[in-house]
């Protein structure tokens, strides 16, 4: 999935997005583990997503926290 549409979900979404490849990535595992992954490179993919999801919920964490200190000062 491309970081420009991930970046148009909303925080909820995000974590949506990501429970659903941590599942995928579930099953692919139990697939590896019965012998037959079609797609072997389906792995990568998945994580990479994975990583592309939570790189931007820590950016939008970080982003809320240098907002909310500049009004406390």
């Amino acid at each position: 999935m491309k970081v420009s549409d991930l970046r148009g979900l909303s925080s909820e979404e995000l974590k949506q997005k990501e429970k659903a490849f941590k599942k995928e990535l579930f099953d692919l595992n139990y697939e590896r583990k019965m012998g037959r992954v079609e797609k072997p490179s389906r792995f990568r993919a998945i994580k990479r997503d994975i990583a592309r999801v939570n790189t931007i919920i820590r950016e939008r964490e970080i982003q809320n926290k240098q907002v909310g200190s500049f009004g406390k000062t």
